[in-house]
């Protein structure tokens, strides 16, 4: 379900901006205290490979990562608060703080 959400995500992105590559990232809690975070691009390309990391709100790095070849991203969920950073470099980063992460 996650994964056909992210791709109607990405098949409107991609309509509306028809030669923009713009970066796509929706991370959700599992209920086991987990995160998966899933990314893409607007144009359909994937997210493979991708830094991952978890930071604190002053910058401190708690964990670094990338994305798989599934284009997703797990982690066990950090005991204080943070920020999850989607970085495929300069102009496509996003940023998604923990506490807007939902079940």
């Amino acid at each position: 379900m996650k994964k056909m959400i992210l791709g109607v995500a990405i098949l409107l992105a991609s309509v509306n901006t028809v030669h923009a590559h713009t970066p796509l990232c929706s991370c959700f809690d599992n209920g086991d205290n987990t995160i998966t975070c899933e990314g893409g691009f607007s144009d359909g390309s994937s997210a493979a490979g991708v830094a991952m990391r978890l930071e604190t709100s002053d910058g401190q790095v708690l964990l670094e990562g990338k994305m798989s070849e599934d284009s997703e991203f797990d982690f066990d969920k950090p005991g204080q608060d943070y920020i999850v950073v989607f970085d495929a470099g300069e102009g496509h980063r996003i940023q998604v703080p923990g506490k807007e992460i939902v079940e």
